[in-house]
Formats: structure tokens, C-alpha cells, sequence
């Protein structure tokens, strides 16, 4: 990481990126020069973003039905606030440092439903309960030959996995692909993000770069670097990666597994599977259903449940088991809870938040953990997830506990967000369409 003192010191950096998390995970915001930055900083101002940033579809089209910001309203502005505890160099991107920013109003109060807000909310109500919430991310993507412009051209079909056959763990295989995972861990390590494994996964051209645990609001702010940055050093390579969650239906999907704990005091709270540890392992399981759309916000998201996939079906939990939807992994202080639910395509920061709510739902209401499952899953009869966005928004519609613990404001928001989504698809005619009707239909 970087002080404000080493940034005025090292003048071999001229560009200052502000930037915030949008609806979707990804980040907005400006470069600022150097000197211009530090002028911002030193009167406690930020930058101006149209608040219509947190009101968009994934094309930058601006929606209906979000109470934060409308035609009516004007689309008017939020400040972008740096948390100078974010500030870092970005190594992959020539004289240049990047500021992670809370987003503001112009009068100072915060905007509930941006992503950033919705978890520092969940840790403060955490720790007003004596916690201290770690998060690890797990992400998997794919890596392609193809540039970003040539998938783009192929309408990102017939694409090229870098390396042709399965690399699970394989060293030759992954070996073809080094040179850019090298750049990928290495320029994460020189950005503040501490890295420790990379390795290969469970179809052709897919990989998975790990990272340090944190708290959890540092974990989101490096799952967001770590992913933006990732497409850049590709981009930069003359190739492309995507988190997509299934980006082709005869594909493995890609996760995002999120591996949570809570401490208290230094230690873990889990130890010995602790009531603690029951309690909010039983949260999490009663309140994934209804918080579905915080872990799987998009229509593609559900492609990737599917039997014998490593993706989960189900809601139940186990020991070391990869065919439930939550795995306990670990012992004594290092024992969590790994939620397999959620896919590359996740926002940190809803996904967190949905996390730790469901966690301290738990913990509140003491609620009662059921035996763990033992054997495969997939099979069981333990309740499933929901396999639709449809069903997911219903979830959330017909759920109070969401409403309890985010508010109002931000489930309303982003029901707003999954509504349009929906509609949006459903509008769509597709190649499967296409394929199956052109002619014999």
C-alpha cells in the first residue's frame, strides 16, 4: 500500500485514479493528475460522479424505478470520498496510483445503496455485536487467446481456451500460461494485495488466483483490484479473461467462494465449533434463498448450478464435502465457513454483506444448526437454491429478514437492479433460439 506521504515523494507517479464500485462490481470513476489530486485532498473534497452510476444496466443504459436517481430527478451528482487507506500503486499501468472511494451526497451522508456502504454497514453492526468479520475470496475465470476486440467481433462465441484440456492442479498445463499469471501475481503483490497460490482448474483454460484473507471490507476492495486489474494485464497481453459465471453452457461456471469467520478479541470465534460457529453457520443456510441475488445477481449466474458441476445445488452443509453448498474447511483458529454459492461474476462488496448479515441473523436469533450432510448433495433432499433469477427476486420479495438487516432502500435498489435484468433478457431472441427454429421450426 501507499501513504499520502510516499505518493507526494514519488513523483514518477502522475495519475491518480478515483474510483468506486458500481451495481455490477465494476469500477468508476476518473484520473486525476498528480497535482490536482493532492489540491482535492488537501481542501477534504473528492470528485464529482453523475448519480446515475449506481442506477445503470450493464450497457451504461440508465434504468427506471430507482428512488436515488431519476429523469425526474435531474441525474444529478454524489461525491466520490477517498478512503486513503486504499491508496496504491498500480504496477501493470505506467506512473500511476489508485484510490478506492466511499460514495457520498453532497451534504456528507452516505449513499445507502452503493455497494461499499452496504458492507461497511454490515461490519459496523457486526462489531457493535463484539465481532470482527475475515473474508477470503476464491476467484476462477477463464483465460482466452482471443483479445476482448476479437471476442467482441466473433459475437464471443467459438472462443479459444488458452490451454486445450482440463488443468486441475497441472503444471505443465499451467506452465503454457505462466508468463501472464506470473505478471498477474506479481503486479497484485506490488498493488498491496498479498498473494499466495495460483493454480489450474477443471476445464480448458480456466485458473484461479488465491489471496490472503482480510477484514472484510479490505478482502472487497482487493477482490475488486484483483479483478479489473486481471482484465488490464490480459488486455495488455494481447489476450482476454472473464469471470462469467457459465460462460458456455458445455463449460464448467466459475466460482467465487467465499471463505468467512468471525473474531472476537483476537481469536476466533469458530474454535471447536463453537455455538457461535453453529449459529452463524445456521443463519447462513435459513437466509441464502432470500439473499440469492446478493451471490448470483444475473441471468447467467444461475446457468452454473448444476449437478456434478462443483457447483452447489443445495443448502446443505458438510465437512470438507465440495458437493454442498457450504463446505467447513480448517481447524481450530483457521476453521470457516466456505459459502460455494456464489460465481465469478459476484460484487464483493453485496455478496460480503449478504454474508455477514445472514451470519449475525443467525447469531440474534440463536437459531438451531441441522445435522451436517454426509455424501453427495446433489442427490440429497436438503433444500436447494433457487435455479432462476425469476426465483431468487421472489425470494427477496417475499422475505423480511433482508429488509431487517440492509433496509428498505438497498433491497428495494436492488430488486430494482434484478427486475430489469429479467425484463431486459426476456426481451431477447437468442442463438439457442436461432438454432433450434431458423429452419425446423
Amino acid at each position: 500500500m501507499l501513504t499520502l506521504e510516499e505518493l507526494r515523494g514519488d513523483t514518477s507517479i502522475d495519475t491518480v485514479i478515483m474510483a468506486f464500485t458500481d451495481m455490477q462490481g465494476r469500477l468508476m470513476g476518473k484520473r486525476l493528475h498528480r497535482d490536482f489530486f493532492f489540491e482535492q485532498v488537501e481542501h477534504d473534497h473528492g470528485t464529482e460522479g453523475c448519480n446515475y452510476l449506481l442506477a445503470l444496466d450493464m450497457e451504461m443504459n440508465p434504468g427506471e424505478g430507482y428512488e436515488l436517481a431519476s429523469w425526474d430527478r435531474g441525474y444529478g451528482d454524489f461525491d466520490l470520498r477517498p478512503d486513503l487507506g486504499t491508496l496504491r500503486r498500480i504496477p501493470w499501468l505506467e506512473a500511476t496510483a489508485l484510490v478506492l472511494c466511499d460514495v457520498a451526497w453532497t451534504d456528507g451522508s452516505p449513499v445507502r445503496p452503493s455497494p461499499r456502504q452496504v458492507l461497511r454497514a454490515q461490519v459496523e453492526r457486526a462489531r457493535e455485536l463484539g465481532f470482527e468479520v475475515m473474508v477470503g475470496s476464491e476467484l476462477e475465470f477463464y483465460l482466452l487467446r482471443e483479445t476482448y476486440e476479437e471476442a467482441h467481433r466473433k459475437d464471443y462465441s467459438d472462443l479459444t481456451p488458452s490451454v486445450p484440456y482440463i488443468l486441475d492442479y497441472h503444471i505443465l498445463a499451467t506452465t503454457y500460461d505462466e508468463p501472464l499469471l506470473r505478471q498477474i501475481r506479481n503486479g497484485m503483490q506490488g498493488a498491496g494485495i498479498r498473494v499466495e497460490t495460483s493454480k489450474g482448474e477443471a476445464w480448458p483454460g480456466q485458473q484461479e488466483i488465491n489471496f490472503r484473507y482480510d477484514n472484510a471490507l479490505a478482502m472487497a476492495d482487493n477482490h475488486v483490484v484483483y479483478k479489473n486489474g486481471a482484465k488490464e494485464i490480459a488486455h495488455l497481453n494481447g489476450c482476454s479473461i472473464t469471470f462469467m459465471a457459465k460462460p458456455d453452457h458445455t463449460w464448467i461456471g466459475s466460482s467465487c467462494h467465499i471463505h468467512s469467520s468471525l473474531w472476537r478479541g483476537g481469536e476466533s470465534a469458530f474454535k471447536g465449533e463453537s455455538d457461535t460457529f453453529r449459529q452463524y453457520l445456521a443463519g447462513q443456510i435459513a437466509c441464502a434463498r432470500e439473499l440469492a441475488l446478493f451471490y448470483a445477481p444475473n441471468v447467467n449466474s444461475y446457468k452454473r448450478f448444476a449437478s456434478g458441476s462443483w457447483a452447489p445445488t443445495t443448502l446443505a452443509w458438510g465437512h470438507d464435502n465440495r458437493t454442498c453448498g457450504f463446505r467447513i474447511v480448517g481447524s481450530g483458529s483457521a476453521m470457516r465457513v466456505e459459502s460455494r454459492i456464489p460465481g465469478g461474476d459476484v460484487n464483493p462488496y453485496l455478496a460480503f454483506a449478504a454474508t455477514i448479515a445472514a451470519g449475525l441473523h443467525g447469531i440474534e436469533n440463536a437459531l438451531e444448526l441441522a445435522p451436517a450432510l454426509e455424501g453427495n448433495a446433489y442427490v440429497s433432499d436438503a433444500e436447494r437454491f433457487p435455479s432462476t433469477l425469476r426465483d431468487a427476486i421472489a425470494a427477496l420479495e417475499g422475505g423480511s429478514m433482508a429488509r431487517g438487516a440492509l433496509g428498505d432502500d438497498v433491497v428495494d435498489h436492488y430488486l430494482n437492479y434484478a427486475r430489469t435484468e429479467q425484463q431486459l433478457f426476456d426481451r431477447v431472441v437468442t442463438n439457442w433460439e436461432r438454432e433450434r427454429l431458423y429452419e425446423r421450426g
